[in-house]
């Protein structure tokens, strides 16, 4: 197997986009990738598009034969597939392209995600996301993605300390981020009584517990790390790259505040790489509540059970802390464009490691890791970037 490196990222700017279609953002989106890598099209071997539920929300199937036509690479018989794992969708996309790149299937391989959520109204969009859940066993009684993981935070704060304050800081932390990203849907820092007095969503999680309903995209390019640096002074090597499963229904879980496949998939990150946890220096995970960013921090295994709601109160977690987590704003912040989601994350993991965050760099950055769920810990990817 060869070594694989990103070589060129692009991500639109995530929000209520009522003005831009789907096709215009994964456009927007790829040609900064490829601009980025300093490729032409026809140089592309396969493409892997993030997507999860594009059929509800705007009623278009076939996304990988849409983008490669509307990328204007049809006509180059390039080969492209959807690749849908519900919010882990882009996460798995770019698992994909790499496998490809790394098996000598594919030179250059462009992992892309995709969502626009907004052209219908809330009672669709949150139908649609149900989706991600065991409709039979969970959705048809009523229980959308907020009430999952509010039973999750309940279970976690019955049996943890972990105290509503605590659980706030997470938001807190993450708009602080957001607002120094210029790609955020929300650039704006709150305070502890903003989320506290915010409207109840599902006890005990408040909407500013939750991430927004989002449209946008993102596309990076990866190629095998002996040529990278033909495309640029700046190649990011993926260190490794693991996927992992569990039930999709909460009541079939071990330890439903626990996600096992969190748990996997970190486990077979850190071993391919051959590193520990104290080696990474930035984190990007999957908050579509505060109670995942809290649950994902020790079952990557960077604390013990119980302890990622003091460590994040005390700046842990933070910017300056010992173990930055979701620089980027993180999902809660700077958005959730379901397929487009874990592309984003290697794109921020890719900015931090060239230097190039701004004012949300983290210092000295050598290696980070990225953490993308689908549904409620069903499916978890896990990648390890490293500066070459």
């Amino acid at each position: 197997m060869r070594d694989v490196a990103v070589i060129g990222v692009g991500c639109t700017n995530f929000g209520e986009w009522w003005d831009r279609s789907f096709r215009n953002l994964f456009v927007e989106a790829g040609v900064m990738a490829i601009e980025d890598a300093n490729l032409a099209g026809e140089q592309i071997d396969a493409m892997y598009v993030g997507n999860m539920s594009a059929g509800r929300f705007i009623e278009q199937e076939h996304i990988g034969a849409l983008i490669a036509d509307y990328s204007g690479l049809a006509t180059e018989n390039i080969p492209s597939t959807r690749v849908e794992a519900a919010c882990a969708s882009g996460g798995l996309a770019f698992r994909e392209a790499v496998i490809a790149v790394a098996s000598g299937m594919a030179n250059i391989a462009v992992a892309a995600g995709v969502e626009k959520m907004t052209d219908v109204d809330t009672s669709l969009s949150t139908d649609a996301l149900a989706a991600a859940a065991d409709r039979e066993w969970e959705g048809f009684v009523g229980a959308t993605f907020p009430g999952l993981y509010a039973m999750i935070a309940t279970d976690y704060m019955h049996r943890y300390p972990l105290t509503r304050e605590q659980l706030a800081q997470v938001a807190i932390k993450n708009h602080y981020n957001g607002a120094r990203n210029p790609i955020a849907q929300f650039q704006k820092e709150i305070t502890l009584d903003t989320v506290l007095n915010s409207t109840m969503v599902a006890d005990p999680l408040r909407l500013f517990d939750c991430s927004p309903i989002t449209d946008g995209a993102a596309a990076v390019v990866v190629a095998p790390l002996e040529t990278a640096k033909k495309y640029t002074d700046t190649p990011i090597k993926v260190l490794a790259t693991a996927q992992a499963s569990d039930t999709i229904a909460l009541h079939d879980r071990r330890d439903i505040s626990t996600l096992d496949a969190t748990v996997a998939a970190g486990n077979r990150a850190f071993k391919m790489a051959g590193l520990e946890r104290k080696d990474i220096d930035f984190v990007e995970v999957h908050d579509c509540f505060t109670i995942a960013e809290i649950c994902a921090i020790e079952d990557l295994g960077f604390c013990k059970k119980g302890e990622a709601g003091r460590l994040t109160a005390e700046g842990y977690t933070a910017l300056d802390g010992n173990l930055p987590v979701n620089t980027s704003g993180g999902l809660k912040a700077c958005g959730h464009p379901v397929g487009a989601t874990g592309i984003k994350q290697v794109y921020e993991a890719v900015l931090q490691l060239r230097g190039d965050a701004g004012k949300r760099q983290v210092a000295g950055a050598e290696i980070g890791m990225t953490q993308n769920v689908g549904g409620t810990g069903a499916t978890v990817a896990a990648h390890i970037f490293g500066r070459t």
